[in-house]
């Protein structure tokens, strides 16, 4: 008689199938045990980073993560952070918003200490106010499949991540408000450089990235002191904390901002509002007309404005891979009806007594070219500007930069309007890349999107995209064999910059130098 029963067969057969489908890793905090993906991949998802920011935590600087026993599930995402659904494009992969949020993902190819691949984590976008790391556009599986620990987190928004108040610098041994949500970045980051290890992950080795929202976090954590040493490389997909508009506010207003709104719900105390339900904040915060909060120079994240910061090189020196796309804002609204001579007007209300030097950085001849250079200047002024102005001061610092304009358009499987006869001039020009197409492209996920409809050329932008994200991830620098050559972006002799232009026949061009050095000096002036 065999030593092995049938019996014993199945345990160990079940012992060995099981642990191939849950993989485990160990956190300085407990075990977790995850999900093995058909891909190979293993996925642990709504892994604790910070004890959870709700009640007397509310408004503090994250805390660290309580410790278990045992193995920790971590096989569903964790709920979102207080939001209302405000942008149509995200699409969530959680069943629920919670003020008890801060949690993160992480996808490996091996979660094991003996391996040191390289890491990204990925911030998300969604104007500081909505968005999450479980979205399927952020999913890491194919990036992960590439030789990269990917990660993903969620950090506080809006009212709960950008609040501030004097009440609360006071009680804050920094004499400090605000600026939460970029915190918990900052410790979701500190938790990559304890744990990461334990997932495959080389501490010495990671990539921050994001888009929009997230874009502009990679910026500030650039200047923050908190997240000196926790990134050796930094990826920017439109935004930065930057050029007009976008520029943290003074502490002195984000607090008179505070004051402001708790004197219009009629609870003036930080306590008061503590005792408030995050639902109820949420709503409170929504009514129109109230404030809106944002990251400010507070004093300890922030320590001074960021432009101070950059402008005198006290950044973080990594390199720096970011652009912004064709069309990050239309230029239909200001221009619906796009003659040349409806163009001039709005190039003189726009910028008035500068105009003819607008002009001629925006130089138009026919309606076509009005409504595109309309488009520009629209997106230019929006988010282009700002992440130019941080990828020009960073490169005369003197490190690495690659600059980027990514100009592929995406069509929708359900088109937006009949393709007849055109209506006017804007139903038949090219539609361009619009803010946050790339993502989709840049993390191999666009079939995880089925609102548009992915053609063999968008399957070779993404393949392209991908090698560049792949390749700087791994070494700091975008180029590699089988992808277009992406020359760094500094100023020649010349005073021309070479910028990668990316399409589904990428190749590195000029960049409109005199377009962004005309702006820099208009938005300079008193």
């Amino acid at each position: 008689m065999s030593r092995w029963s049938l019996g014993s067969l199945l345990l160990v057969a079940s012992v060995a199938f099981s642990s191939k489908a849950q993989p485990t890793a160990r956190t300085v905090n407990g075990a977790v045990r995850g999900v093995a993906l058909p891909t190979g991949i293993a996925l642990f998802k709504g892994i604790p980073f910070a004890a959870p920011p709700t009640g007397d935590r509310r408004w503090k600087p994250p805390a660290a993560a309580a410790s278990w026993k045992g193995i920790r599930d971590a096989t569903r995402f964790a709920s979102q952070c207080m939001q209302w659904r405000v942008y149509s494009d995200m699409m969530f992969r959680n069943e629920a918003n919670s003020e008890d949020c801060l949690y993160l993902n992480v996808w490996t190819p091996a979660p094991s200490a003996r391996r040191k691949m390289p890491v990204l984590v990925y911030i998300y976008g969604g104007g500081f106010t909505a968005g999450d790391g479980s979205e399927f556009r952020y999913d890491g599986e194919n990036m992960a499949r590439r030789g990269i620990v990917v990660v993903t987190m969620s950090y506080r928004l809006g009212i709960f991540g950008y609040f501030a108040h004097p009440a609360l610098a006071a009680e804050s041994p920094r004499h400090a408000s605000g600026n939460y949500g970029l915190m918990d970045q900052v410790a979701a980051l500190r938790w990559v450089k304890a744990n990461v290890a334990q997932f495959g992950g080389d501490p010495a080795r990671v990539t921050i990235a994001g888009e929009s929202a997230g874009s502009m976090s990679v910026s500030a954590l650039m200047v923050s002191p908190m997240a000196r040493g926790l990134f050796s490389g930094a990826i920017g997909e439109s935004g930065a904390v930057l050029g007009p508009g976008l520029s943290p506010a003074t502490q002195a207003v984000a607090e008179q901002n505070g004051v402001a709104f708790a004197t219009a719900i009629a609870t003036p105390t930080i306590a008061g509002l503590r005792a408030l339900s995050a639902f109820e904040l949420l709503t409170q915060a929504s009514v129109e007309g109230r404030p809106q909060f944002f990251p400010s120079v507070d004093g300890a994240f922030l320590v001074e404005p960021p432009a101070a910061t950059y402008a005198r090189g006290g950044q973080a020196m990594v390199p720096l891979l970011a652009g912004w796309n064709s069309e990050e804002q239309s230029g239909l609204p200001q221009l619906p009806n796009p003659t040349t001579e409806n163009y001039v007007a709005l190039v003189n209300r726009i910028f008035g007594a500068r105009a003819t030097e607008a002009l001629a950085a925006y130089p138009v001849t026919t309606p076509e070219e009005a409504a595109r250079a309309s488009t520009a200047i629209a997106s230019d002024r929006f988010i282009a500007y700002g992440t130019w102005q941080w990828l020009d001061e960073h490169a005369r610092a003197g490190q690495p930069v690659y600059r980027y304009y990514y100009a592929r358009a995406r069509t929708p499987v359900a088109p937006r309007r009949s393709r007849g006869v055109p209506l006017n001039l804007w139903d038949s020009l090219p539609r361009g890349a619009s803010h946050s197409a790339e993502i989709e492209y840049a993390m191999g996920n666009l079939d995880r999107n089925p609102v548009w409809l992915w053609t063999v050329d968008d399957r070779k932008v993404s393949a392209t995209l991908m090698g560049w994200f792949e390749n700087f991830v791994k070494t700091g620098d975008p180029n590699g064999a089988g992808l277009p050559a992406w020359p760094m972006g500094r100023v020649d002799a010349s005073g021309n910059v070479m910028r990668m232009h990316i399409d589904v026949d990428s190749h590195a061009d000029l960049e409109p130098r005199a377009r962004y050095l005309f702006l820099k000096s208009f938005f300079a002036a008193p």
